[in-house]
């Protein structure tokens, strides 16, 4: 469908907005070793938000890919994952944080470098969530869309390059939401250099959703995720 919202987020860069019902978020990565870290909180109440222990359990992964879907912590379907043509992405290694980028990257302040300074993960979600009357108590472990990290038998983590030029994912909303996006690096990618790739973020309608949906269909758990999520909607329908 035909995009009603198209958006660059330039290398360090955050955004946020509230994202109805029914839309289709592409992001798609123009550089390599591209991350873009991602909360999700329900509109209506943000104290209903990603849940990734919930989300894990429920589908039997350690990594999220086509079908998954990202649950609330009150077993409801935030958001499903239609598309997805890199494959892998990280929901367990958490964000950067101002002290781990000066280590890695150098020591850079908005002072001296104005704009071209390095940002982290963590100072991304503060500031947008202190728009939205949240605070940094209200941070999780996010979801690393475009980050492959695996997770070996003695318990580590392992980063993994992946080609991320030109490669996107697509989410549906399957509640109203407020997405917070920060396009920063991965808190275990080795590299020395910050990374340069920019995210184009496009938002469409999506189609509406069948009970024969893959997403709906990937698992009994997500099966009744859904049904929590439509028998909610249908009361707030009610309700009007």
């Amino acid at each position: 469908m035909k995009p009603i919202f198209t958006m660059t987020m330039q290398p360090g860069s955050k955004w946020s907005a509230h994202v109805g019902r029914g839309k289709a978020i592409t992001l798609t990565a123009t550089g390599d070793r591209a991350n873009v870290s991602a909360l999700l909180f329900h509109t209506l109440d943000a104290a209903e938000r990603y849940n990734m222990p919930d989300t894990l359990k429920a589908q039997h992964t350690a990594y999220l890919t086509t079908g998954n879907v990202l649950m609330s912590d009150q077993g409801k379907v935030l958001a499903s994952i239609t598309e997805d043509t890199v494959g892998w992405h990280d929901p367990l290694s958490g964000y950067t944080t101002r002290e781990a980028t000066d280590e890695k990257y150098g020591k850079t302040t908005y002072q001296t470098q104005r704009n071209d300074w390095l940002r982290s993960g963590e100072e991304n979600f503060k500031v947008e969530l202190f728009r939205h009357h949240l605070s940094p108590r209200d941070i999780a472990v996010p979801i690393n869309f475009f980050s492959k990290v695996v997770c070996e038998l003695d318990g580590t983590m392992k980063y993994t390059s992946q080609e991320t030029t030109e490669r996107s994912v697509t989410i549906r909303t399957e509640m109203d939401i407020l997405l917070v996006l920060s396009n920063t690096p991965h808190p275990l990618d080795p590299s020395g250099q910050y990374p340069d790739a920019s995210i184009i973020v496009s938002v469409s309608d999506a189609e509406p959703v069948s009970e024969l949906d893959s997403c709906v269909m990937h698992c009994d758990e997500n099966r009744r995720a859904f049904e929590n999520t439509w028998n909610a909607y249908a009361l707030l329908k009610g309700a009007n």
